[in-house]
């Protein structure tokens, strides 16, 4: 999991976004958005505090999610990390 974790890291600071990311803790709270979910496309949004918000869509199947992209808001700022693009 350490390598998925370092993976999402890099692919949002590849993104352009300045802020401190910690691939565990996103992967924890996008995937709780994914749980008791039944099989589907979902888009979602996590408000991280006043500021930061994700919003992403994901594909949920019956024991993972495939997380397609998030768009991290930053006041008027927009991070788009595509995590479909190789």
């Amino acid at each position: 999991m350490e390598e998925l974790y370092q993976i999402i890291e890099e692919k949002i600071l590849a993104a352009g976004y300045p802020g401190e990311i910690d691939g565990e803790e996103f992967y924890r709270e996008v995937s709780s958005e994914a749980d008791e979910k039944e099989n589907g496309e979902y888009l979602f949004l996590i408000k991280k505090s006043d500021t930061v918000t994700y919003e992403g869509a994901m594909e949920i199947l019956d024991d993972q999610f495939d997380l397609h992209y998030v768009d991290i808001h930053v006041g008027e700022q927009v991070y788009h990390v595509d995590f479909d693009a190789e």
